[in-house]
């Protein structure tokens, strides 16, 4: 069993003195995916290239205390991958992939589990637009990807598809991260091509008005929702800290495993771990009955 999981740790250094490093040695996942380090390399030197003995492979952002992601991993990886060459992001530190070929292996000879963090709108109408931007230029990347090799990319997308995602979906259609647009862009990266009547537009270059249509159908899984199509409460993975927010349970489902077809139709289980708190965001693992 290949067990992968995804948390955004907000701060590396704060994740890992609330007992980061003791649950990943119990748990033992194969990789883990980790966004928002907030740090950067002569921060991580001497102390978290590795975590419970995976190896880390990073990309950082060059503003310090910001952004950052990460995959640690027990496995040797064929190549690492840093960055997704976008003029514009690249300095965030946004996006890693390792890839895992093994030309021998049967299923998934070419296989690729890539760590990514997108850009939260939260702040404001900039960011909200640059958010935009990041969805446009990330999509016909992992369309492309799509055609060469499997992959999973695991992460903080910052979206809540539907409404069951999320507690208060109704005090929220106008807030970044349940906006129509963001959910409609998921909606295309998960549409079938062979399905699809006609394609989502998605805004470009975040202007906020429709302009190029995407091509039709990404093809992708969300693996958790493959799992567990209709699970609410549960679900969640992210939670305010105003208003007893965790305490009430008023979360949003923000962290995700999307995985080409074939690759998805090896997962298990799926699990949200909530007995620890080491972030703002909950791990999310789930199983594939996969050999890396």
């Amino acid at each position: 069993m290949f067990k992968l999981t995804s948390l955004n740790l907000n701060g590396i250094r704060s994740a890992t003195s609330k007992g980061l490093e003791p649950w990943i040695a119990q748990n033992m996942p194969d990789c883990i995916c980790v966004q928002e380090l907030k740090a950067q390399a002569p921060d991580m030197a001497g102390r978290f290239e590795t975590l419970a003995d995976l190896q880390g492979h990073f990309q950082f952002a060059e503003k310090k205390g910001y952004s950052g992601v990460g995959v640690y991993t027990r496995h040797e990886p064929s190549d690492v991958v840093v960055g997704f060459e976008s003029a514009e992001f690249e300095a965030e530190g946004r996006y890693v992939e390792l890839r895992f070929d093994r030309p021998g292996r049967k299923q998934s000879p070419k296989l690729s589990i890539i760590s990514c963090y997108f850009p939260s709108g939260s702040s404001g109408d900039e960011r909200q637009a640059a958010k935009y931007r990041f969805l446009s230029e990330l999509y016909p990347r992992l369309v492309a990807l799509k055609k060469t090799r499997d992959f999973v990319l695991c992460g903080d997308i910052n979206i809540a598809h539907q409404e069951i995602d999320l507690k208060n979906f109704k005090g929220n259609r106008k807030n970044s991260g349940f906006l129509p647009e963001e959910r409609a862009w998921m909606t295309e990266l998960l549409r079938d091509a062979a399905q699809a009547e006609e394609a989502v537009q998605v805004l470009t270059a975040g202007t906020g008005e429709p302009a190029t249509q995407a091509t039709r159908g990404g093809g992708m899984v969300d693996v958790y929702r493959h799992l567990q199509p209709t699970t609410t409460d549960e679900a969640y993975t992210w939670w305010s800290n105003r208003g007893q927010a965790y305490a009430k349970n008023v979360g949003w489902r923000l962290d995700y495993h999307l995985a080409t077809p074939a690759f998805a139709t090896n997962a298990k289980t799926a699990s949200i771990y909530k007995a620890e708190k080491f972030s703002d965001h909950a791990p999310l693992n789930i199983d594939y009955d996969f050999g890396l």
